[in-house]
């Protein structure tokens, strides 16, 4: 089965602001490259959603409805529904994941 990859409004800043760190404190290169990487993990979810690990923070609530994949250091959220993926969060190993966390997927 393929399944549909959408991002979340959430999603597409936190991109945004992963590629303008790089930017800034790299190179446009280099924000290029982590950019070209995340969008490859963002298509293997295209064909094995299931791929992902449950995020242990929310399995420790007893939630399954979200997995996590990584392109080191940053931590793809995602829910899968019927055929499709939809991107909750991508964040750099830095955030506090706790309060990401239960602003964006608890409450939602």
């Amino acid at each position: 089965m393929t399944y549909q990859v959408y991002l979340t409004g959430d999603a597409v800043r936190d991109l945004e602001d992963v590629y303008d760190y790089i930017e800034f404190h790299d190179t446009l290169a280099q924000a290029d490259y982590v950019l070209d990487e995340i969008e490859k993990v963002f298509l293997s979810l295209v064909s094995n959603p299931e791929r992902g690990s449950y995020p242990g923070k929310l399995l420790a609530l007893g939630m399954r409805e979200f997995r996590e994949v990584y392109f080191k250091p940053y931590r793809i959220i995602y829910r899968v529904l019927s055929e499709a993926v939809y991107v909750m969060v991508i964040a750099g190993g830095r955030r506090d994941m706790q309060a990401l966390l239960q602003r964006r997927l608890l409450q939602a």
